[in-house]
């Protein structure tokens, strides 16, 4: 028997993972290439302007924004295999269990 809290925790824990690394790591493409290529990196504005940005410090934040995402899918996948064990929901005590007591049944 599983733990369904645990599961959907890790559930949720996953997909915020991915959906963090999809959408705040999509804008760090360009300054990867940027840096591997020219050695320079520019951010443009709307306007086509180049404003000359660290690159360094860019590729620092990428691998903030991978540790991130790193920790909420490994804290996801901990979450499901500790919810996959199913051993959580059968540890109840006796005297903290709701309804009748085992062996209360009259014949």
């Amino acid at each position: 028997m599983s733990d369904t809290r645990f599961i959907v925790l890790g559930l949720i824990l996953v997909f915020a993972g991915f959906m963090f690394g999809g959408i705040v790591g999509s804008q760090y493409g360009k300054f990867t290439v940027q840096a591997n290529e020219f050695g320079n990196c520019f951010d443009y504005t709307s306007e086509g302007k180049a404003i000359p940005v660290s690159c360094t410090l860019v590729i620092q934040n990428k691998y903030v924004v991978l540790a991130v995402v790193i920790a909420l899918v490994g804290g996801g996948v901990a979450s499901l295999v500790k919810g996959a064990k199913g051993t959580w929901d059968q540890d109840v005590k006796s005297d903290e269990m709701v309804g009748p007591k085992p062996g209360s049944e009259k014949p």
